[in-house]
C-alpha cells in the first residue's frame, strides 16, 4: 500500500477569498477558559490555538458562500456499514436484520441486561441486575434530533432521568464488550472534539450523513464548554447503543471526573438533572475505548503519543473501567500535544504529559508501519492542521468554538482506498446558528429524519 499521504485529494475549505487570515479569535488563548482554574488542573485546550497558512493543503472553493461547505468524497463509499468478513465467508456485508437494527430494545433502568464481559469490573453506582423495562431507543433519538433541529436550549432535558440511566448502562456495556485499542475498516468519518455543542453537531450529521449512512469514530471531548453537553453525549451515546459496529467513540480528556467538574458539564447536570445522574455518566466515561488503528495505516488517539507506549499491546491491557490517572501511558494519550519546537520530549505547557516533536511521530510511523496519526485537543483555525509533512494531523469539529475562536470546524473522511478529504463546518454565532438550523429543518420537510421500527 502506498504511503497515505500520497493520496490526500487537493481540498476546497469554505472560507472566504482571502482565507483564513481575515479571521482571527475574538480573545486571547485563555480566553475560552474559566476566570479561576484550580492549581490541581491543567490548562485546558482552550488555551491553544494554532493557525493554519491557507495556501499549505487547501484551495478556495465555489461554495465559499454557503453556511455548510464541504469538499467530500463520493458518498457512495460511504453508504456500506463497516463489514470484514472471516476465513470462508462473502466479502458482501450480510443483509442487516430490522429486528437487530429498528425498534424498541431492552435496557435496564439501572443496568444492563447484557452479560457483563469483564468479570472484574463491577456494575456502575447502584446497579441491579433485576430492574429492567423496554425503552424505544428510536423514540429517544428522534426527541434528542428535535431538540437539535430547535436549536434552543430549553432548562429539562427531553429523556427522563431512567431514560438517560438505561441508555448509560446499555452504552457502558457495548464499550466493555469491545477491545480498548478499536481496529477499523474504511470507510468511515473521523470527528475531532464537539463540546456540548449540540446544534453544530446536528449541522455535521446533516454534511456528513446521519447514522449508519456512515461509519463514525469520534476522537473525544463530547462534554463542558458547550451549553448542551447531555444532548450531546445523550445523542451520541444512542447512535453506540443502536450501531454498535458502525459508530465508535473514543476516549477525550474531558471524559474525566475531575475535568467534569470544572468546565461545565458536573454543573449542567446538576442544573438540569441531578448529581446522580452525572455520576452515572462518569461510570461510562471510565469504559470509553483509548485509541482506533484504520486500515492498519492511520493511528487515532484523542492528544497524542507517549513515552510510556512500547507496543499496541500496552493500549489493549489497559484495564477499564479506570480513572484518567495524573501521569502514565493513558494520561498522555488523552492529553500530549505535537510541537513544532520540541526536539524529542518535552514539558507541556498545559501543565500535564508531554509535547513531542518530528523524531518521535517518525519513529511511531516506522516502528508500527503506519502512514498517518489522527488527533484532536486542540483549536485549529481551519477545523484541521497538518504537521511534520502531512504524518500527523489535528481535526477540531466544534466551529466558533465557545463563541471566542472564529474556526471552522473539520470531519475528516477516510475512503475504502484512504483517500482522505475534509467536509467543514462553516462558524456561526447564536442568531445566525438558529437561522440556519431552522433552514435545514425546513429543507428536511419540517422535520428531523425519523429513526422507524420495521
Amino acid at each position: 500500500m502506498a504511503p497515505i499521504s500520497d493520496f490526500f485529494k487537493s481540498l476546497r475549505s469554505s472560507k472566504d477569498t482571502n482565507g483564513s487570515s481575515k479571521r482571527s479569535k475574538k480573545g486571547t488563548g485563555e480566553g475560552a477558559s474559566p476566570a479561576h482554574e484550580p492549581s490541581h488542573l491543567p490548562a485546558d485546550n482552550g488555551a491553544l490555538i494554532h493557525r493554519t497558512d491557507p495556501t499549505a493543503h487547501s484551495a478556495h472553493g465555489p461554495d465559499a458562500a454557503n453556511g455548510i461547505s464541504a469538499q467530500s468524497p463520493s458518498q457512495s463509499s460511504f453508504s456500506s456499514q463497516t463489514y470484514q468478513p472471516g476465513p470462508g465467508e462473502s466479502s458482501t456485508p450480510p443483509t442487516p436484520n430490522p429486528a437487530q437494527t429498528s425498534g424498541p430494545i431492552d435496557i435496564p433502568t439501572t443496568t444492563t441486561i447484557l452479560s457483563n464481559p469483564n468479570p472484574s469490573s463491577p456494575p456502575g453506582p447502584g446497579a441491579s441486575a433485576e430492574k429492567v423495562r423496554t425503552i424505544d431507543i428510536d423514540d429517544m433519538i428522534n426527541r434528542l434530533l428535535e431538540v437539535g433541529y430547535s436549536a434552543k436550549v430549553n432548562k429539562s432535558v427531553c429523556l427522563k432521568n431512567n431514560e438517560i440511566t438505561a441508555i448509560c448502562q446499555a452504552a457502558r456495556e457495548v464499550f466493555l464488550s469491545q477491545p480498548t485499542l478499536i481496529e477499523l475498516s474504511p470507510p468511515v468519518k473521523i470527528v475531532g472534539d464537539v463540546h456540548g455543542q449540540y446544534s453544530d453537531l446536528i449541522r455535521l450529521f446533516e454534511m456528513c450523513g446521519f447514522p449508519p449512512q456512515a461509519n463514525y469514530l469520534f476522537l473525544g471531548d463530547y462534554v463542558d464548554r458547550g451549553k448542551q453537553s447531555l444532548e450531546t453525549i445523550l445523542l451520541l451515546l444512542c447512535y453506540k447503543v443502536k450501531y454498535p459496529e458502525n459508530f465508535f467513540l473514543l476516549r477525550g480528556n474531558h471524559e474525566c471526573a475531575n475535568v467534569t467538574r470544572v468546565y461545565g458539564f458536573y454543573d449542567e447536570c446538576k442544573r438540569r438533572c441531578n448529581i446522580k445522574i452525572w455520576k452515572t455518566f462518569i461510570d461510562v466515561f471510565n469504559c470509553l475505548p483509548i485509541a482506533a488503528v484504520v486500515a492498519s495505516k492511520i493511528f487515532c488517539v484523542h492528544g497524542g503519543l507517549s513515552p510510556s507506549l512500547h507496543s499496541m499491546d500496552d493500549i489493549k491491557r489497559i484495564q477499564r473501567p479506570t480513572d484518567v490517572p495524573d501521569y502514565g501511558l493513558l494520561n498522555d494519550l488523552l492529553w500530549s500535544d505535537p510541537s513544532d519546537n520540541a526536539v524529542d520530549w518535552e514539558d507541556n505547557e498545559r501543565g500535564v504529559s508531554y509535547c513531542f516533536g518530528k523524531s518521535v511521530i517518525n519513529d511511531f510511523l516506522v516502528r508500527y508501519d503506519m502512514d498517518l496519526i489522527c488527533r484532536a485537543h486542540m483549536v485549529v483555525e481551519d477545523g484541521y492542521e497538518f504537521w511534520n509533512d502531512r504524518t500527523l494531523v489535528t481535526v477540531f469539529s466544534a466551529p466558533n468554538y465557545c463563541g471566542e475562536f472564529d474556526n471552522y470546524g473539520a470531519c475528516m473522511s477516510v475512503s475504502e482506498d484512504l483517500l482522505c478529504a475534509f467536509e467543514l463546518l462553516k462558524p456561526l454565532d447564536g442568531p445566525a446558528l438558529r437561522k440556519e438550523m431552522t433552514k435545514v429543518k425546513r429543507k428536511s420537510g419540517q422535520q428531523p429524519p425519523a429513526i422507524t421500527a420495521s
